[in-house]
């Protein structure tokens, strides 16, 4: 895996824990030799994971769409970042860009980005392996919600199989890497 997109929050969230496994995060991505595509933002968990990937001399993309470089505060000391006109364009290209997704705690659109890779791979627009870094169990909802898409007969054991979960973000990297190959 060369290239890996994170989605995660333009906030830190209320929890020191998920500051802190961004940091890690984007210093394991680093050590791995592993690029990092993500939302383009200073702020919240993506500044962390960025500045975290780049304080060791990780290769960082940014993608972010021409409206949100004000309010999501566009990082401008990325290895290179690309404003798009819109958010399908952006996810357009981090697709792209991917060898993989992960996503990191976050809302609506850290939700929004992720599942549609989910999609994309379970439509075979893509076949790239998908993960959740279940940091202190924050996916658990997600996880169950898949698991009772399963049991109420909207979704088959190996479509749930796309969303790979792991607490450990070394597994979880593992985990994606085996999938690919």
């Amino acid at each position: 895996m060369r290239t890996l997109c994170v989605f995660c929050g333009s906030r830190s969230g209320g929890r020191p824990v998920y500051h802190k496994a961004a940091e890690q995060f984007g210093r394991l991505l680093t050590a791995r030799g592993i690029g990092l595509v993500y939302g383009g933002g200073r702020v919240g968990l993506m500044g962390t994971l960025a500045d975290s990937a780049l304080a060791r001399g990780g290769k960082v993309t940014g993608v972010i769409p021409r409206a949100l470089v004000e309010r999501e505060v566009a990082h401008n000391g990325l290895t290179t970042l690309h404003v798009v006109d819109s958010m399908h364009e952006r996810k357009e290209l981090m697709a792209r860009l991917s060898d993989a997704f992960v996503a990191l705690p976050g809302a609506f659109g850290t939700f929004e980005e992720f599942l549609e890779a989910v999609t994309w791979t379970q439509l075979g627009i893509h076949r790239k392996p998908c993960g959740v870094l279940n940091v202190a169990n924050y996916f658990d909802p997600l996880l169950e919600l898949c698991n009772r898409a399963v049991t109420e007969g909207f979704m088959t054991a190996e479509t749930r199989g796309i969303v790979i979960a792991d607490d450990d973000a070394e597994r979880l990297l593992d985990r994606l890497d085996r999938i690919r190959k």
